[in-house]
């Protein structure tokens, strides 16, 4: 035969659509041509192939050759279509069968040698194709096979060059075949630092276990070595266990990063970018959009030290993915939507030389000095953060005592109970509930609607505050096993909501 079809896949943010790899040999004088609105990379297939063929004693077709990637709208990047491609003219010209190349999806960069590369993105393709209506074979390089098994039911068949799916073909029943990889149970011990190692600072403690259990957004004040950054690092190690699902979408983007590791299958990931960083580098982006940082620590943390050290437009970009849960990539040829249900911890220091309001007295920063510094973070921004807390400096008989704080296991006993009382009672975190499930889920006492209406007229709150509160007031609830939303509850979530410019 002279016409081959081949499937394969392409990346567009996190969804990975199918894209049929046709090649037709045809008369006339020799040429290579690639179809289909293909990068640069995918262009340079033609040279990769043509080595890979040679190199392995393969007949190179000396004839015209035409590879069309369909859908032709659809841009094609990066070398995952070499094999397929390789593939195509080897049964185009019948140097190996293809009676079953329609059984299988294939991806895969090729060496000079044959030697097959990996390729980021191969999870999200797994996850796309054990979603489609065939569920056929996914030919993989051999590197990626652990993450592309890490779906369930996926038939993921690894192989290390050319050379040896071309022998799965050439033997139907044999040694020659590809053997299905199944990745077994990933039993990997967190990474995380404990909360026994931190002195003191019992109600910044209190904050982030409330914090974690809720899934709720948390901004610490204090002045440089109060432990902010010590406290921030040990939240991932106390949140609920993920999920099947949720370590899926976390592991997805960061295969589409080309930064997944196996090891860290199922642990919260913890992204602290740097305060220079741009608002491409926090959104994502770039001419083939890629996931950013808030997008990357998806179902994670996402620390932000130094918080008025940032841009200010850059802080901004957060404000609709902190609400929504999701975040837009808008280029003028394409578009990619990516998950970013982070859970923002920040931290700042009260004032330019770090030390207003501390016990020592030590800082000469004017009241204006003082209040453009914490002007640096915009009032919508400060106000979708769900507490504001200070993180006072430890006093020197704290440091000195020998005894181990309470550890993060137990702490993360508490929160998992927590979580678990509000999966059953509204399938999501309190964080997430939407207005009618707050009015559902978090309606106070009698005593608690009192209080929370003062501190409303007092503090001249937004409705976004007054929701918030109830949130946190719930989450309170849940930690202490209650049924009902008391005043006390609503008492803690107000003093924790208390933000840097209240009167």
């Amino acid at each position: 035969m002279s016409l081959a079809v081949l499937k394969s896949r392409a990346l567009t943010g996190m969804a990975a659509p199918q894209v049929t790899v046709e090649v037709h040999l045809a008369n006339g004088l020799p040429s290579f041509t690639i179809v289909g609105l293909p990068e640069t990379e995918v262009k340079e297939a033609k040279d990769r192939v043509r080595a890979a063929l040679i190199n392995n004693r393969f007949e190179f077709p000396n004839r015209r050759i035409v590879v069309n990637l369909a859908p032709a709208d659809l841009p094609k990047e990066s070398g995952r279509f070499d094999l397929p491609i390789a593939l195509g003219i080897l049964a185009a010209s019948g140097q190996i069968p293809s009676d079953t190349l329609h059984c299988y999806e294939y991806v895969g960069e090729l060496s000079l040698s044959g030697a097959l590369r990996p390729i980021r993105g191969a999870l999200a393709m797994a996850y796309a194709m054990q979603h489609s209506s065939d569920r056929p074979g996914f030919i993989v390089p051999r590197d990626n096979a652990d993450e592309a098994a890490l779906v369930q039911d996926a038939c993921i068949l690894p192989a290390g060059s050319l050379l040896d799916v071309c022998a799965h073909f050439a033997t139907p029943d044999g040694d020659g075949r590809l053997a299905r990889h199944i990745v077994p149970p990933q039993h990997c011990a967190p990474l995380y630092p404990d909360f026994s190692e931190v002195k003191g600072q019992l109600q910044v403690k209190r904050a982030l276990e409330i914090a974690a259990a809720g899934q709720h957004s948390i901004l610490m004040v204090g002045p440089p070595g109060a432990g902010k950054s010590m406290l921030a690092a040990r939240l991932p190690g106390i949140l609920p266990p993920m999920t099947e699902r949720q370590a899926l979408e976390s592991a997805a983007l960061q295969s589409v990063n080309g930064a997944f590791a196996i090891a860290r299958w199922k642990q919260r990931p913890y992204r602290a970018p740097h305060h220079t960083a741009s608002a491409a580098a926090l959104v994502g982006g770039g001419g083939v959009p890629r996931p950013g940082e808030i997008s990357l620590a998806h179902q994670g943390v996402l620390f932000l030290d130094e918080l008025p050290e940032f841009d200010r437009r850059v802080l901004e970009v957060l404000r609709e993915p902190l609400e929504s849960g999701r975040v837009t990539i808008s280029r003028a040829a394409r578009q990619a939507e990516f998950p970013a249900g982070f859970q923002l911890i920040a931290a700042m220091n009260p004032c330019p030389c770090g030390y207003f309001g501390h016990a020592g007295g030590a800082c000469r920063c004017s009241p204006d000095a003082v209040a453009r510094y914490q002007g640096k973070i915009s009032g919508p921004l400060l106000d979708r953060i769900d507490m504001q807390i200070p993180v006072a400096a430890l006093k020197h008989e704290d440091l000195q005592q020998s005894a181990a704080g309470e550890p993060s296991s137990a702490i993360a006993e508490r929160v998992a109970l927590a979580f678990e009382r509000q999966l059953q009672r509204q399938d999501r975190a309190n964080s997430r509930l939407t207005p009618n499930g707050v009015d559902a889920h978090c309606r106070p006492d009698d005593s608690g609607a009192q209080l929370l209406s003062h501190a409303m007229n007092r503090l001249n709150w937004s409705a976004r505050a007054y929701h918030r509160v109830l949130k946190l007031a719930r989450t309170i609830a849940d930690l202490a096993d209650a049924r009902i939303v008391a005043a006390a509850h609503v008492a803690e979530a107000i003093q924790l909501r208390r933000a840097l410019r209240e009167p």
